[in-house]
């Protein structure tokens, strides 16, 4: 069992644990397996992870240029985030990081067999992903059944969970990533898929995607926010500009230093823009390389299948709905957070990294079947379900196990899926 472990923990620290990787091997594969020449698997091999290592680039400029976003926004209104009682993030991996590891090993093998074995042919392969989603699940089944359960057990109902989880969620999200993307090449392999699909859903019911975020029409003076990559640096630069303000000079000193903190958080503004800017270039050369890579994949090892993919490779199909989106997620979280404030039920911290992520990808869902109030409604359905799902994820469903990890990191699969989990297992405690 301990070489088992240490096995799977390999695997999960060197290759699921490094998506770039994981991505990388498939492509080495596909392209092997098309017979392809030795320059043209070389150059698609490493095109394919310089690709995904580009985009977790202007990930990690997105998240810097964040770090502060949230705390500002929370002094701004005096929030303060309740004590917890959870037993910490840290100490919760030392304890079952083993289990985790090997049911990310299993799941995704899983995964593979029924991709190969059922209609529902998608590969996921956002191994970060992979790993969160392992790790709450593994805390409702410890909460539920206490800390001395069978990690035994854990681990084998926890592999196959995971592995159908992995198969279904890109297939169910599948017609309107269709609709998004103009093609059936590629999936969303994310915890953004709720949200995704409800905004989907949503939109066609509400919108109309004739009125696309992309073709909004503007006064001749205002032609320069056409463009993307302005729109985005704009709106972000005024919010955390008017957020430093309000938070003062005093609060924003431990961030901005020696710098002016007006100027601080304009520069903030800018960064965050330059993050989705290389963000859409690395998504531009991944899909170029994966796809025609990952046909001898599916060709040679699962008929038809496609690669599932992390949720920032629908930004370029939409940029301006990612901006919308995230902005009707603020929004409606700040009303979340005022409402749940005043009525005693809970103290509300919003996750910013999380809630951007997942509210871009949802505006871009939104966006492709109802236009602009398709991607407002992506907005809004992230917000909700983040705002009122670390509610109740912390209050009920892991209070003593994994909610610090909720505070930073909640997503919306996590929220809705786990919540349905906690009660069906819930019936069997």
């Amino acid at each position: 069992m301990d070489t088992l472990i240490n096995v799977s923990k390999w695997l999960a620290d060197n290759i699921f644990g490094e998506p770039a990787l994981l991505i990388g091997i498939i492509a080495l594969i596909g392209l092997l397996a098309q017979r392809k020449s030795k320059s043209a698997v070389i150059s698609g091999t490493i095109k394919t992870i310089l690709g995904f290592l580009i985009i977790q680039a202007g990930a990690g400029v997105v998240v810097n240029s964040m770090l502060s976003f949230g705390p500002m926004w929370q002094h701004v209104f005096g929030i303060e985030a309740q004590p917890l009682q959870a037993m910490g993030t840290d100490n919760f991996i030392a304890k079952y990081g083993g289990t985790i590891t090997l049911m990310m090993t299993f799941g995704f093998l899983i995964n593979v067999l029924l991709a190969r074995l059922t209609p529902f042919k998608y590969i996921y392969l956002t191994g970060h992903m992979m790993f969160w989603v392992c790790f709450v699940l593994t805390g409702i089944f410890v909460e539920t059944f206490g800390p001395d359960f069978s990690q035994t057990k854990i681990l084998i109902i926890g592999s196959i969970l995971m592995g159908i989880y992995w198969t279904l969620q890109p297939a169910y999200v599948q017609k309107y990533m269709k609709k998004v993307t103009g093609k059936d090449a590629i999936a969303l392999g994310h915890t953004v898929s709720f949200a995704a699909w409800a905004a989907g859903a949503l939109g066609k019911v509400i919108g109309n995607p004739e009125q696309n975020t992309e073709n909004l029409k503007l006064p001749e003076g205002l032609n320069f926010l056409k463009d993307s990559n302005v729109v985005i640096v704009t709106v972000m630069g005024l919010v955390y500009g008017l957020g430093a303000i309000l938070a003062g000079p005093e609060f924003m000193a431990q961030y901005s230093g020696d710098k002016n903190y007006i100027v601080y958080g304009l520069l903030q503004g800018l960064k965050f823009g330059g993050g989705i800017a290389v963000i859409l270039f690395g998504v531009k050369l991944l899909i170029a390389e994966i796809v025609p890579a990952f046909k001898g994949f599916a060709t040679k090892i699962v008929p038809d299948a496609k690669p599932a993919l992390d949720c920032p490779v629908v930004y370029p199909f939409a940029p301006t709905a990612t901006i919308i989106g995230f902005a009707a997620a603020f929004v409606t979280t700040i009303i979340m957070m005022v409402i749940m404030g005043i009525t005693g039920f809970y103290v509300f911290v919003p996750p910013m990294i999380a809630l951007f992520f997942h509210a871009a990808a949802a505006g871009v869902f939104g966006n492709a079947t109802g236009g602009i109030k398709g991607a407002i409604a992506g907005g809004v359905i992230t917000g909700l379900v983040i705002s009122l799902g670390q509610a109740i994820f912390v209050k009920y469903i892991t209070p003593t196990t994994v909610s610090d990890f909720i505070l930073w990191g909640g997503d919306t699969d996590m929220f809705i899926f786990g919540s349905i989990l906690k009660l069906i297992i819930g019936i069997f405690s």
